[in-house]
């Protein structure tokens, strides 16, 4: 069991979470193992064989404190939150503007130009801070192809262009993502994307 950030991560099978006056309540086996004011807490993971009482739910639900449960795994299966808050005037827009494929195309343009220029910034540090530990006309190469993309993305008339150029981007990136791993290298090195499951550190922590 943990405690990150405002988060409770409960791991320990056969727990019993419950509410005690203003605060949340651990218990393993009988014993009373941890007790923390529920103002100190934004939300709640269980993690497999672990129970939460009623009253300790519709406190949490009443505090918009979120409680999620996983698998032992780590297998997301559910989350219980209290009532919904928001502008409905908000909300119209947003659905209106989901409806409108030029809007929605302006929106996810801007958002994937941020993503290209953010990974040629990361580049650029690494041509500037570690110059005599990478191969810097490749990082140039890739800069330059990014910076391209950027140019091209201004242009497309479609959602789908734009998803293509942003997987673009990404392989330029990755591309030369090993040469910003310049320290333990026989445990950290990068060949290629891969997930669920990753297959090697980087990519695990990725």
């Amino acid at each position: 069991m943990r405690k990150l950030l405002n988060t409770l991560y409960i791991t320990t099978q056969g727990s019993y979470i419950r509410k005690e006056n203003e605060t949340i309540v651990v218990e393993a086996k009988g014993n009373k193992i941890l007790q923390l004011p529920i103002h100190t807490i934004d939300g709640i993971v269980c993690f497999g064989n672990v129970l939460c009482s009623p009253f300790l739910i519709g406190f949490c639900a009443e505090k918009n404190i979120s409680i999620s449960f996983l698998t032992e795994n780590g297998k997301f299966l559910a989350a219980i939150r209290g009532p919904v808050s928001g502008n409905v005037l908000l909300r119209r827009d947003q659905y209106r503007f989901a409806d409108n494929c030029e809007t929605t195309l302006d929106i996810a343009i801007n958002i994937i130009i941020g993503k290209i220029i953010n990974s040629t910034v990361v580049l650029k540090r690494a041509t500037r801070d570690h110059a005599d530990k990478i191969d810097l006309n490749k990082l140039k190469k890739s800069i330059f192809e990014l910076n391209c993309l950027v140019d091209t993305i201004r242009k497309v008339s479609s959602i789908e262009e734009a998803r293509g150029i942003e997987g673009a981007a990404a392989q330029k990136y990755f591309e030369v993502f090993d040469e910003l791993i310049i320290i333990q290298k026989e445990h950290f090195f990068f060949s290629g994307r891969n997930r669920r499951p990753p297959l090697d550190n980087v990519n695990a922590l990725l």
